[in-house]
């Protein structure tokens, strides 16, 4: 199991939605517990929206070494370590991050991945579901059994087809690019995630993931290059060979710069 930053990530990803005080961390931790039971390797990210809630403490070392200019922040304690950002990342610098099987994100409504929508009337469903939606729980899951034709899972009775459901309907994350970045597929990683879903696409559809046609390396860390991007250094580095003698014009290419 690997994953790079962005392109070809292993990483199976689902969402979980809904409002305040809606079954969704319930949920996601009861996904958390019994995939980590069945032999997976599981990341989680919580979406906070608390205008309270700070990762770090003013004052405190941590928040010192990040006020005189630290990037990150490794708090290495006795029984556990975090590390501190000092901003909030987004969705792509935080899988960066990440290493697992699954990645559960609950939050984070625009993620370009499936999603299971927790709510507890009809009004909430019909606000946030979408052609990412592969299901619903939370505190409706006991009145309703189906809605719109979606799955409805209520725990613990569900747990069974939940679980099979998730395996079935996840797929790894998409590469989470800026559509004005790419787009090559024709369309933007979340109209791909619900495409996907729908059975309008498959994962492998995505351009950036299967057609690279150069990659890039800076360090351990893989940096995701556009296709067109991709196309125009690879053809100027060709370019400048196919001008050297000697050179087998067929084979791959490697080149290394050390700073």
């Amino acid at each position: 199991m690997s994953i790079t930053a962005c392109n070809g990530i292993i990483m199976k990803a689902l969402g979980i939605i809904g409002y305040h005080q809606t079954g969704k961390t319930t949920l996601v931790t009861c996904l958390i517990r019994e995939l980590t039971k069945k032999g997976y390797n599981v990341c989680s990210i919580k979406d906070i929206h608390s205008e309270t809630y700070r990762s770090d403490t003013e004052g405190k070392n941590t928040f010192l070494h990040t006020q005189a200019g630290s990037q990150a922040v490794f708090a290495k304690g006795l029984y556990d370590s975090a590390l501190l950002f000092p901003r909030p990342l987004n969705l792509k610098e935080m899988v960066s991050c990440l290493q697992a099987d699954y990645l559960i994100i609950e939050g984070l409504q625009n993620a370009p991945v499936p999603k299971i929508v927790c709510a507890e009337n009809t009004v909430q469903l019909d606000e946030l579901i979408d052609d990412t939606c592969i299901g619903i729980s939370g505190v409706i899951a006991s009145p309703i059994k189906s809605f719109k034709g979606l799955p409805v899972f209520s725990l613990p009775d569900d747990l069974a087809v939940l679980l099979s459901t998730v395996q079935e309907k996840c797929f790894d994350i998409l590469p989470l690019a800026e559509p004005e970045c790419c787009s090559a597929c024709g369309k933007d990683c979340y109209k791909m995630a619900e495409d996907i879903v729908q059975g309008r696409a498959k994962r492998s559809d995505c351009v950036l993931d299967n057609k690279e046609e150069l990659k890039l390396w800076v360090g351990d860390r893989e940096i995701v290059i556009v296709p067109f991007v991709q196309k125009l250094l690879k053809d100027i580095l060709v370019a400048f060979l196919n001008n050297l003698k000697d050179i087998d014009t067929q084979g791959n290419i490697k080149l290394e710069i050390k700073r």
